[in-house]
């Protein structure tokens, strides 16, 4: 594409929280995609290495953290310099999402983030608990603050890949599956509607499954954390319990598995690490394949938005979801490192450009299992060499990821008075519309494989044959 649509105007400043790997990405999309006054785009970031980026476009770079004691002093003048609507792209990691987007709704800026971030000190906090440290309690802030203050400046949450493209992909899968299974019919108009739909496809459950096939030109140093996006927002997430979205159907739970005692009650938890957690998941590159069940908001909130209850509240119907991620090869040592040294990071990292990749490409989509046509993955295959000519300054990864965060923005502007909201709120027609042309080929394909495929082997296997699609088949267990 030669000619990029211009698909609205900012008239306030704005100001980007981050400037780092999914920063530097997003950036020229900004540019390509919208009208702005360029003077009132600020960038904040405690660390400078990128700078020169700015610099060349004119581009203000504040060379400071964003915290608990400073943010409301220094993000509201920013957002509100010169008049009209401002608006806050956090791309950042220890800034927490809640205090930011609630402010901004205050002054009536709008907002947007790929990840319901918390404050420095939360994801290792020796004192809390694995509930307390979990994705469930972070989003249940969040429910709490939409509950308290319904309405008003829209704020989107959890707009990346994953939380955030994936759930208009499950969307976009199940209206799919729906007329391949000659159920017919218009979108859903709410949120029951849609669940019902899921129910009546007979949907049991989802897998966010990915695989990075991106290949470094250079082997992994030791004691060097490796990844194709944020190393220290992997680790983190990685090192919080294994969470799932947990479905009606499931007949056995885990020994270590444990349930919340409030809010919600669409998702469990595990106490073990989730980058230390394994399931079987299936990509149409990979095909079978072991991947890691880390925790990600998505798992939970498509989990409680395809919910069928009946009219005393009761839960009828409900999909498991999580995510089984098999990120690139030099990831995968990284973890191995990492929990081979009791879950202690490397002292360096490095986030893998797209001048150090040699080939590959990030197959990110998502498997809805168990249905009369037994699993369909539907999702983006996108490349580095694709990525390359298409977008600066990124991966395929990020790629995926700021073209979200572009759908994200493009939504906000054009429903200003959403209130809060996530991705699965949102119309997934409009936002991968808008994302479409950054994502490479984005397909559809059926398998007749399932968790139980192969087996057992070679040694005893403690399996449950009456359902291929079971946790308890699809968890890697000794």
């Amino acid at each position: 594409m030669t000619t990029w649509p211009v698909h609205g105007r900012i008239s306030g400043p704005i100001v980007m929280i981050g400037f780092g790997s999914i920063g530097r990405g997003t950036l020229p999309l900004i540019e390509r995609h919208f009208e702005f006054d360029r003077s009132r785009f600020v960038v904040i970031d405690p660390e400078d290495r990128d700078r020169a980026l700015l610099d060349e476009r004119g581009i203000r770079f504040i060379h400071q953290g964003v915290t608990r004691d400073n943010y409301r002093d220094l993000l509201t003048p920013l957002l509100q310099e010169g008049g009209g609507q401002g608006f806050c792209v956090n791309l950042s990691v220890d800034v927490s999402s809640l205090a930011v987007m609630e402010l901004c709704r205050e002054i009536g800026s709008l907002y947007v983030d790929t990840v319901m971030e918390p404050w420095l000190g939360f994801y290792f906090d020796k004192a809390a608990g694995p509930e307390q440290r979990s994705n469930y309690a972070l989003r249940e802030t969040l429910l709490a603050a939409k509950r308290r203050n319904p309405g008003g400046t829209t704020a989107v949450n959890c707009c990346g890949a994953n939380p955030g493209m994936v759930s208009w992909l499950v969307k976009q899968a199940l209206v799919d599956l729906a007329a391949e299974l000659k159920l017919d019919g218009p979108d859903p108009a709410s949120r029951e509607d849609w669940a019902r739909l899921m129910q009546r496809v007979g949907v049991k459950g989802i897998h966010i499954a990915e695989r990075d096939t991106q290949r470094a030109r250079n082997p992994k140093p030791r004691q060097v954390f490796v990844n194709t996006w944020s190393v220290e927002g992997f680790v983190s997430e990685g090192l919080q319990p294994a969470e799932l979205g947990w479905g009606t159907f499931e007949p056995w739970m885990p020994a270590n598995a444990r349930q919340h005692s409030e809010g919600c009650q669409a998702a469990i938890y595990l106490l073990q690490a989730g980058a230390d957690t394994r399931v079987r998941s299936w990509t149409p590159t990979a095909q079978a394949q072991f991947g890691f069940l880390v925790t990600h908001n998505e798992s939970i909130s498509i989990a409680d938005f395809f919910t069928v209850r009946d009219d005393g509240g009761q839960v009828l119907y409900r999909p498991t979801c999580h995510y089984a991620y098999h990120p690139c090869d030099d990831a995968v040592l990284s973890l191995h490192e990492m929990f081979g040294q009791a879950g202690e990071r490397q002292p360096d990292w490095h986030i893998l450009d797209e001048t150090e990749i040699v080939d590959g490409i990030d197959e990110l989509g998502v498997l809805l299992y168990g249905h009369g046509r037994n699993a369909f993955w539907y999702g983006s295959q996108l490349s580095v060499e694709e990525t390359r000519r298409i977008a600066p300054y990124q991966n395929a990864t990020g790629l995926q990821v700021t073209s979200a965060v572009l759908a994200g923005m493009v939504w906000a502007l054009e429903n200003p008075e959403a209130g809060i909201v996530e991705a699965d709120e949102m119309d997934y027609r409009r936002c991968l519309e808008v994302q479409r042309p950054y994502l490479g080929p984005v397909i559809g394909r059926y398998t007749d494989w399932t968790p139980l495929h192969g087996r057992p082997g070679l040694f005893p296997d403690d399996i449950d044959p009456a359902e291929p699609w079971a946790f308890r088949n699809v968890l890697v267990r000794s």
